[in-house]
């Protein structure tokens, strides 16, 4: 276990190393290239900022505003029939706009009903199982951008439906 272990803490130092290596075995001015890298990122940040800030705000206003709330209350008696736990609803909305507001809720659920409960092992597996859609989107198609999404959204949300419906159903057979 302990090599394995060594192994891992190696691998991105090791990864830095070749690199640098291939860099000069290639005869490339390694500094310079990461120079550039480094001016093009930003670039990138500044093209999409407007974009994640307004993406803070949106999660901003869904919190203050109580719409969480409400869409929670909403649906909780279709939650019920389908033995979805109506306590994670909000954050099954939240996932698809923010990891680190979703990873909020996460946590309160974890004080709430504990790591090692039904609800804490379905929020865990669920929160693999599924991505930041919204945020994804916004930033990588910002980032190169693509205007016409075509079918990106809508393929996207069935693959996070489906991402927790199975994470229900594993956690249904392993753990009740």
């Amino acid at each position: 276990m302990k090599f394995v272990s060594f192994i891992s803490d190696m691998m991105i130092p090791l990864v830095f190393v070749y690199i640098i290596f291939y860099g000069y075995s290639k005869r490339i001015n390694i500094y310079d290239s990461f120079v550039e890298g480094a001016k093009d990122g930003f670039k990138v940040v500044l093209d999409i900022l407007p974009t994640l800030i307004g993406l803070m705000v949106a999660v901003g206003v869904l919190n203050a505003s109580g719409t969480l709330e409400l869409i929670t209350k909403f649906i909780e008696p279709l939650a019920s029939v389908v033995g979805y736990p109506a306590e994670v609803v909000p954050l099954t909305f939240m996932r698809l706009v923010s990891s680190s507001a979703s990873t909020g809720l996460l946590l309160d659920l974890f004080k709430t009903y504990g790591p090692d409960s039904f609800t804490g092992r379905f929020v865990s597996v669920m929160m693999s199982c599924t991505e930041t859609v919204f945020y994804t989107m916004c930033v990588y198609f910002m980032a190169i951008k693509i205007s016409k999404t075509r079918y990106t959204l809508a393929g996207a949300l069935v693959a996070n439906i489906a991402g927790i419906l199975t994470s229900l159903w594993l956690c249904r057979m392993l753990w009740q």
